[in-house]
């Protein structure tokens, strides 16, 4: 509740700056009327160009920094502002914070840009120098004032948002918006061609967008894909041997149980508690892979409530993130993530989660757990660290029974976990790279 609240403060500060800005400011549009179907034109494309948005790593990056970015290099300071705020109507619906935030943040960025743009345009021109200026400082400040943000409503430090969001991805993304607003800025001259060539821009950047985002989709199915067989393939030979074995080895125990200790010798005695020891060690673990081939879902009457299960989760994990000075965070859904779930089995698949992300993460490393919905309707949650991430070579293992990168791990947690998920119909899902692992847990919602 603290964080939700310093969130709206840190919003109410930016926009007051912007006013201030504005205010001080005054003579540059005065002096630059600009055109107003131009601003309306620009409005309207920076509000569109925000549906369709870039899913990265960390984050999505929206197209209508292409169009806030082109009105920093345009208009004047006022009329740049207001693109910014019109690039956030159509985020009404997705609550108030995501409305309010990119209101806010984007029209800081495009008030901050249109100031440097005025200081340089001569007789209504901008050079080149500056305009690329313009697109530098809007870039600086999206960096800055994004991972202030983060900083304060999930409570992850500076270094750790840069070294995750700001991905690699995000910079080849972020230059190809920085050409397309460049060219915008060029070719709308007020004509009616002008208006042509804008748009057309904009829709090969929509186009270009989904064929990226086509081709990550098509990744991510691809490697859900061989997950889901590789673990069907396992769980299947695992049910095969499991069945076989847990026969012999009840008939084992069986007879050791019959055995009498006290009519036996101590090297004797000793040597069948070893053997019995050692059976009911075997037991166990094979009762482990059967739970983990194929576990036993008992539903819950009431639906599952994630942020619940998330909270909880990570007040069970604080003693052993305490012992490794590991920072936790938790970032829960504003919108309802209820399912339909066993809740001892889903939290066991978060405690597990946790664990490793704990456990794979450095000293003073972080690990958050957010909660929300997919764009299909269905509510997820993600476990997010900081840590080395999974190498290609063991990115393809990662679901098999004992198969582990910890020292004196059982390999035995993702391989149940991927069980319980898919006994759920749900998804386990890993995202990560070098910069971190994540793992996302999507799940079919509830419907009474």
């Amino acid at each position: 509740m603290l964080r939700s609240v310093r969130s709206y403060v840190y919003l109410a500060f930016l926009a007051v700056v912007v006013v201030l800005l504005n205010v001080t400011v005054r003579q540059h549009d005065v002096s630059q009327a600009d055109s107003p179907l131009e601003v309306v034109y620009l409005c309207v494309a920076a509000a569109l160009l925000n549906i369709p948005q870039v899913r990265l790593q960390r984050g999505r990056l929206s197209l209508s920094a292409i169009v806030i970015m082109s009105a920093a290099m345009l208009l004047n300071p006022l009329d740049a502002t207001t693109v910014g705020l019109a690039s956030s109507l159509l985020f009404i619906g997705r609550g108030a914070y995501p409305f309010l935030g990119n209101a806010v943040l984007s029209a800081t960025m495009s008030c901050l840009g249109s100031i440097v743009a005025a200081e340089f345009r001569t007789g209504g021109t901008l050079p080149l120098a500056p305009r690329v200026l313009v697109l530098l400082i809007y870039f600086a400040a999206n960096l800055v004032l994004v991972a202030f943000a983060f900083r304060i409503r999930v409570g992850q430090p500076i270094r750790s948002v840069a070294s995750t969001a700001f991905s690699p991805s995000f910079f080849i993304l972020f230059g190809y918006s920085g050409l397309a607003a460049l060219l915008i800025s060029y070719v709308l001259d007020g004509s009616a061609l002008g208006y042509l060539l804008a748009t057309i821009v904009c829709v090969l950047a929509l186009a270009l967008t989904d064929t990226i985002a086509g081709r990550r989709v098509r990744r991510v199915l691809e490697s859900e894909l061989s997950d889901a067989d590789r673990h069907l393939f396992h769980s299947r030979a695992v049910e095969g041997v499991v069945h076989n074995l847990r026969n012999h080895m009840a008939t084992a125990a069986g007879y050791l149980k019959e055995i009498d200790p006290r009519r036996l010798d101590p090297i004797d005695r000793e040597s069948m508690e070893t053997a019995r020891a050692a059976t009911n060690d075997a037991v166990t673990v094979l009762k482990s892979l059967s739970e983990g081939a194929t576990p036993r879902v008992t539903y819950a009457a009431e639906p599952v409530d994630l942020n619940e299960l998330i909270t909880r989760a990570l007040g069970m994990a604080r003693p052993r993130a305490r012992a490794k000075e590991v920072l936790l965070a938790l970032q829960e859904s504003s919108d309802e993530v209820k399912v339909r779930a066993d809740p001892l089995l889903l939290r066991e698949v978060i405690t597990n989660l946790v664990n490793n992300a704990i456990d794979a993460v450095p000293p003073n490393g972080h690990v958050e757990l957010k909660a929300g919905r997919r764009g299909n309707g269905w509510p997820y949650f993600s476990v997010i660290d900081n840590g080395p991430g999974i190498s290609e070579d063991h990115r393809h293992h990662l679901f098999e029974p004992h198969f582990t990168t910890k020292e004196g791990g059982t390999g035995l947690g993702l391989f149940m976990s991927y069980g319980i998920v898919r006994e759920h119909q749900g998804q386990l899902i890993y995202e990560g790279n070098k910069r971190g692992a994540v793992f996302t847990v999507t799940l079919p919602p509830f419907v009474g």
